[in-house]
């Protein structure tokens, strides 16, 4: 990751901060429910050992986040910013998941406005990798006003690479929808 994608992010409902080596298990903690995976395409993440393959690639990626609630402390869950090409002025955010108690309560929505409001001062379209089975994360990514652009098949750090829909949302569509 070139820029500066991965800093501190915060509004009334939670903190988005640089995920760390020493989050692992507060996170798989979260992750080991099978139903958070259930509409993903890797649907055994919820194991140990893929959530291991999961974490490393996140660490990797140098644009993780460790989702917080502002009102407990309690660890909500985590997304990343991946694949930034300055030559087209763009950024992938993805990988996000959150605890099912944290389903339905603004959460998701509060992270992607964290993370489009940071990203579109650094480029100016933010892309989507979303499962094609995964109509939960399809709905919400269409709510933010992300248009769906193509079919991919997208290639998971340490993983089998999976059939994708890939959604694009510019800078100016975000600014006028907000």
């Amino acid at each position: 990751m070139h820029m500066h994608f991965q800093s501190t992010l915060q509004n009334k409902l939670i903190i988005m901060q640089p995920l760390q080596q020493d989050d692992f298990e507060r996170l798989y903690a979260v992750a080991s429910d099978p139903l958070i995976w259930e509409q993903h395409p890797n649907k055994n993440r919820y194991q140990r050992e893929p959530f291991q393959i999961y974490f490393e690639g996140a660490m990797e990626s140098k644009g993780a986040f460790l989702i917080i609630d502002k009102a407990t402390g309690e660890v909500a869950g985590c997304s990343r910013f991946y694949d930034h090409h300055e030559a087209d002025s763009s950024v992938f955010i993805g990988y996000t998941f959150f605890g099912r108690k944290f389903w339905g309560k603004q959460y998701n929505p509060a992270s992607k406005q964290l993370m489009l409001d940071h990203a579109f001062q650094l480029v100016n379209t933010v892309k989507f990798h979303i499962g094609a089975g995964n109509i939960r994360s399809q709905i919400a990514i269409g709510r933010v006003g992300a248009v769906k652009t193509k079919e991919v098949i997208v290639a998971y750090h340490g993983e089998p690479d999976r059939h994708n829909f890939e959604y694009e949302l510019k800078k100016q569509d975000w600014e006028k929808n907000k």
